[in-house]
């Protein structure tokens, strides 16, 4: 078995940087809400918008601030976040405990158990006396239910705390009236409050007399960060146990009354839809069947058993009408890119320009769970349960689908098996609820594999187009050009304003682009640096997949590095720690570099990269080990994708303030996956408007065999950050360019697409498109082991 050696940095600066300690004093405005038990609210205040941006290295031509080392996509989601804040309460029950409702999506990213060590650590609790649990659709929340961005704690973190904080002084101050002590003499520990002659009140006596009996503003201090004592320590998932032993529910699994099992017979080709079925009556007969309705995306079965229902889907005899994308492929769809390509606006100057031009082929966002979706629609109300990121945005787009309003709609969020990005798509949802309004009856609606590779959304194919001129021992301008199948935002900022905002004409370019340039950071000194996108709308169901544009665009820019770099005759790290804009992003390619023993020795056909990523007002850099031997790249295994592979990662990563240090080791090591991924083996074929990949058995996400026997993650803990930034998503970009770096170095061969594997013959049969579901395999016990 791989091991992965995980480490956290432990020295602290003797001094604070002044910012902190101004974050640490100030005082922040909470509400107590009246009720008959304690009931705070979130922060409904305004914090600054721009941090102070450190000085640049000196260099011969430093490149200017970009907006987004500016105000980037998460200042964006948090500011769109505030005005509602004050609505997220924290409430502390007469059993002791503390609840709260998390307006965002728990999909296997750790938010619940890092939300509730930010309530303990307020309120010195145990993280296990803390009962998170997610939040309805809220339409009330505006745009505060958004899941996305890598901006959960990002926007959560301060309101949270200062909620927390609030009810712990009320606590304080109820028990001082019931112990006739003074509030400086009680210590609070585990739920319990102490005075100095040992006598205690448990919260849950203490809840009723802390309550408001009307709602009025509260200033309140928070705790000094020298004081956490579980802020910053490791701890293992909440669910980690119920994970392990088959316990914890997802959405197929609950029992909603006569919600049975449902599965759409779709088309062969992407986004077709039903003209006639010719033999419904036979397939209403079939086994275990009670249903059979056609619908916009397909034609619908429910039955008794999810295998009743899927035999009679592959038994329907359809009539389709031609898909959006109808005799499209791989190459038709680059030909088109290629048309919306903007032009390189800097001339060729004076000195040397180098230029690249590298394609991204698509590649499937489906998750380990498929997408499902529970629905009861009546005449006049809906009740939906389901993962969402956007539930908001999916309550309005199912009421406006069946007819009601959308406060008639109930929204449930449900715990994910995984996300992505994919999970802001509700398409399961918006689906299950027009089935069961045509049923008449409640539906477990779940698709499935061949569903998610074939219909589902993918990364879009794209290109990335460079030019750099370089004069002597400077970068005099430094372009990237990016174009890219349009990507699907959708829904907008979580509620229906912003989702039907971007669907107009032009809108959607509108947003993606807002995000491209508040996500997109060129982070070295580069002269004059500039990146654009440019998007082409071809009608694929596209989507916000793992860190949208930057796995690409940082391949591409990583590689380009690397060639000014050898123009220069410098080394790949030294010429990045020269050319690094900031000081705090040196300090984490320096690191990187000494951890990963940069420029030992190594064997032909083997090779180190490194690459370097800023986003999520964090910096991360990798360093790869990657092994190109003939011996390595052609190993056999059956039906299976095998390639160079990476025997080592180093990765250092700067996010801030650190909440859960395993939780962030935990996200960078499947970022560290996703990008072995995107980088060598797995990408969709697109043949005659349909995509061949038809199951995670022929799609080829990383496997044991091609990830890396060692990792070493570094989380550095004494960021001068003063807030946690973003980690769900960050452990990929970086990993992406450190691959492409090593892959050159190895071979002296400059890729022009990825995965490098895309052109090689496939080693499958491709499943057939009709029947849409392909068979179970019956010989499980031979090829298993």
């Amino acid at each position: 078995m791989p091991t992965h050696r995980a480490t956290t940095t432990r020295s602290r600066p003797t001094t604070e940087p002044a910012h902190r300690a101004d974050v640490k004093r100030r005082s922040f405005l909470g509400l107590l809400v009246a009720a008959p038990v304690l009931v705070t609210a979130a922060e409904i205040g305004r914090q600054t918008i721009f941090e102070s941006v450190p000085n640049a290295s000196a260099v011969a031509l430093p490149s200017a601030p970009q907006p987004a080392e500016l105000y980037d996509l998460l200042d964006v989601i948090r500011d769109s976040a505030r005005p509602t804040a004050n609505l997220i309460t924290v409430k502390v029950n007469k059993d002791g405990t503390v609840s709260f409702a998390i307006p965002r999506s728990e999909n296997g990213q750790g938010i619940i158990t890092s939300t509730q060590m930010i309530i303990a650590e307020e309120m010195n609790l145990d993280p296990d006396q803390v009962v998170v649990t997610l939040a309805d659709a809220r339409p009330e929340l505006v745009f505060n239910q958004l899941t996305g961005g890598s901006s959960t704690t990002f926007s959560t973190y301060t309101p949270i705390r200062v909620a927390a904080a609030l009810a712990q002084g009320r606590l304080l101050g109820a028990a001082a009236n019931e112990l006739d002590q003074d509030v400086s003499v009680l210590t609070s520990r585990q739920g319990l409050i102490t005075g100095p002659n040992g006598k205690s009140l448990p919260f849950g006596d203490l809840t009723a007399k802390a309550a408001a009996p009307v709602t009025e503003a509260a200033n309140v201090v928070l705790k000094d960060r020298e004081k956490f004592t579980v802020i910053g320590k490791n701890r293992t998932k909440s669910d980690a146990l119920a994970m392990v032993t088959g316990k914890k529910k997802f959405t197929t699994d609950l029992k909603i009354p006569d919600a049975l099992p449902t599965v759409i017979c779709r088309a062969p080709d992407l986004n077709g839809f039903p003209r006639s079925v010719g033999n419904l009556e036979a397939i209403r007969a079939m086994p275990g069947v009670t249903d059979v309705v056609k619908v916009g995306t397909g034609v619908a079965v429910r039955a008794k058993t999810y295998g009743q229902a899927i035999d009679a889907v592959n038994a329907l005899e359809v009539r389709w009408a031609a898909g959006t994308v109808a005799g499209e492929d791989d190459e038709s769809v680059l030909r088109k890119l290629r048309r919306g390509e903007l032009p390189l606006a800097v001339p060729k100057g004076v000195g040397t320009t180098l230029e690249s031009d590298t394609v991204f082929y698509f590649r499937s966002n489906s998750s380990l769970e498929t997408n499902c979706a529970i629905a009861d629609v009546r005449a006049n109300s809906a009740t939906i349960w389901g993962p969402s990121k956007s539930p908001i945005a999916a309550q309005a787009e199912i009421a406006r689908k069946i007819g009601v309003p959308q406060n008639a709609v109930t929204f449930h969020v449900m715990e994910g098996g995984g996300s992505f990005g994919r999970k802001l798509f509700f398409d399961a949802a918006l689906e299950a609820a027009e089935v069961s309004k045509a049923m008449g009856k409640p539906v477990k609606l779940m698709w499935t594999r061949s569903d998610d590779s074939r219909q589902g959304r993918v990364h879009p194919m794209a290109t990335t187009r460079i030019r750099a001129n370089v004069a002597g021992e400077a970068v005099s301008s430094f372009e990237i050009r990016h174009t890219s199948v349009a990507t699907e935002v959708n829904p907008g900022l979580s509620e229906a304003i912003t989702a039907n905002a971007q669907k107009v004409p032009g809108g959607n370019l509108t947003v993606s682009e807002s995000i491209f340039v508040t996500t997109q950071v060129t982070p070295y000194n580069f002269g004059v640096s500039t990146n654009f996108l440019s998007e082409v709308d071809m009608r694929f169901n596209t989507s916000s997949m793992r860190n949208i544009y930057s796995p690409d665009v940082a391949t591409a820019r990583e590689l380009m590095v690397d060639r000014i770099a050898g123009q220069m005759g410098k080394d790949p790290y030294e010429f990045r720690s020269e050319f690094t804009k900031l000081e705090r992003w040196k300090k984490v390619v320096d690191r990187a570099a000494k951890e990963a023993d940069w420029g030992k020795s190594m064997a032909d056909g083997t090779a180190q990269g490194i690459g370097m990523h800023v986003e999520y007002k964090g910096v991360a850099c990798a360093v790869v080990e990657l092994d190109c031997r003939p011996e390595t790249v052609n190993r056999e295994i059956r039906s299976a994708r095998t390639g160079p592979r990476v025997t080592k990662v180093t990765y250092v990563v700067d996010v801030g303030l650190v909440i859960n240090p395993r939780g962030v080791r935990a996200q960078m090591m499947g970022g560290i996956n996703d990008a072995l991924a995107m980088t060598l083996t797995s990408s969709l074929h697109l043949t005659d408007g349909h995509f061949v990949e038809a199951s995670w058995d022929n799609y080829f996400y990383t496997r044991q065999w091609n990830t890396p026997p060692e990792m070493n993650i570094i989380v550095i803990d004494d960021s001068d950050a003063p807030e946690p930034g973003g980690v769900g998503e960050f452990g990929v970009a970086a990993t992406c360019g450190a691959i492409a770096c090593a892959y050159v170095r190895a071979t002296g061969k400059t890729p022009s697409y990825f995965p490098l594997d895309h052109k090689d013959p496939l080693p499958f049969t491709p499943y057939p498109t009709s029947p849409p579901v392909p068979p179970s395999p019956v010989n499980g016990l031979e090829t298993t082991f």
